[in-house]
């Protein structure tokens, strides 16, 4: 939304729709939950996502003229996403704000995703209720419809729970047989998919996959790079309804060959070989020995994909599946790096349970750091170890 889009939507008296909603001054930077927004906000989100504009006049549901909103900096914008995940349950993530115009005619355009988790509900003492946008006014649901939108939500968590399966089994598929190594497989799905007519361009496809190295001192500290997998980041070949970033040629069927893929509706996945790694010159760890710092570093890898891909389709929230694939002809064990010194060794495995976790795309640095910690926690506490060895420490929350 631009300020031009704003000028435009005046200039032809646009009207509200259900997913269009003229508001004139901006909402207070205190007391949130007891005004309007939350109520704005859960109503659009219990529809089909929206768009509220505020600093525009109308006159019988149509745009006719313009007002300044004033300043809304960085603490007020923070204060509006954060009353939409305190005062509406379920909390709505992925708020956007974006201020637009300048002095003497500043707007600001909030856009509400759709969401899968309805209906959302506003309390009021004891009292609760769930809004929703018919045509231009808001109103509140019946008890049948409320019923109808529970239904709905169980629904699609069976169904992304299957989708999440099936993507899961195609990013394994003859993963760690020829050669038999341990391999590191990821993969994560919106809960809303993207369902446009246009595809990814592979200018696209090239950002989203070149934040796997881009972005990786966002979650692990600046110190010598773990080389986790060795992709061909800067020619991604097409897929079915995905781009595709191959090995590098010299590292295919090596401890370094992986495999990513960036989708059109919004999903990722990753596959990376992450046994046997060298320990010497000219010797190799056995192909079920994994390196705890690859562990991390594949996290970290699959979560900027997960971010950058996110930025790219527009989506919110994210289900994510990581676990290992082996032959199971022998034992898998999750070992320290040599360079933390002396740590409890890694415990053998005859089996290692996917780790299943709900990811946020848009928080900032520090929440996604925290995301990732909890991931990693529970991939290298399944093999007995507790040190991290790669992921920086969180940032002080007074510095953020």
């Amino acid at each position: 939304m631009t300020d031009e889009m704003v000028d435009a939507a005046v200039n032809q008296r646009l009207h509200e729709t259900d997913d269009l909603d003229w508001k004139q001054a901006a909402p207070p930077r205190s007391g949130l939950a007891d005004t309007d927004f939350p109520k704005d906000v859960a109503a659009m989100a219990n529809g089909s996502g929206g768009v509220i504009v505020f600093g525009v006049t109308e006159d019988q549901k149509a745009a006719v003229g313009r007002v300044d909103v004033g300043e809304i900096d960085e603490s007020h914008e923070r204060a509006l996403r954060s009353v939409a995940v305190t005062a509406i349950n379920p909390p709505i993530f992925g708020l956007g704000l974006h201020r637009v115009g300048a002095d003497g005619r500043r707007a600001l355009v909030v856009t509400v995703p759709a969401s899968v988790d309805g209906p959302h509900l506003i309390y009021k003492n004891q009292y609760f209720g769930a809004p929703v946008r018919n045509d231009a006014d808001t109103t509140w649901m019946k008890e049948r419809q409320i019923e109808t939108m529970y239904r709905a939500r169980f629904d699609e968590r069976r169904n992304a729970h299957e989708a999440l399966n099936n993507l899961y089994a195609e990013a394994t598929a003859g993963r760690g047989e020829l050669p038999p190594m341990a391999w590191m497989i990821g993969v994560a799905r919106p809960r809303v998919p993207v369902i446009r007519t246009e595809r990814m361009s592979r200018e696209e496809a090239k950002e989203a996959l070149g934040a796997i190295e881009d972005d990786r001192t966002l979650f692990a500290r600046p110190t010598k790079e773990i080389r986790c997998s060795e992709l061909n980041l800067l020619n991604p070949r097409p897929g079915l309804r995905r781009w595709v970033a191959p090995p590098n040629q010299d590292f295919a069927g090596s401890w370094l060959e992986a495999w990513a893929s960036t989708h059109d509706d919004g999903s990722v996945t990753m596959a990376a070989a992450i046994g046997g790694h060298p320990i010497g010159s000219k010797e190799f760890a056995p192909p079920g020995v994994i390196r705890s710092d690859r562990v991390e570093q594949f996290t970290v890898d699959l979560m900027n994909l997960l971010r950058a891909t996110a930025t790219a389709r527009g989506t919110v929230d994210y289900e994510a599946r990581i676990g290992i694939k082996w032959d199971r002809t022998s034992l898998i064990m999750v070992e320290p790096p040599r360079s933390m010194g002396h740590t409890p060794e890694g415990l053998p495995l005859p089996q290692f349970t996917p780790v299943d976790v709900s990811v946020q795309a848009y928080v900032d640095a520090n929440e996604a750091l925290e995301q990732v910690r909890s991931i990693v926690t529970d991939l290298l506490n399944q093999g007995g170890l507790q040190r991290i060895a790669l992921l920086r420490d969180p940032v002080s929350r007074s510095t953020d």
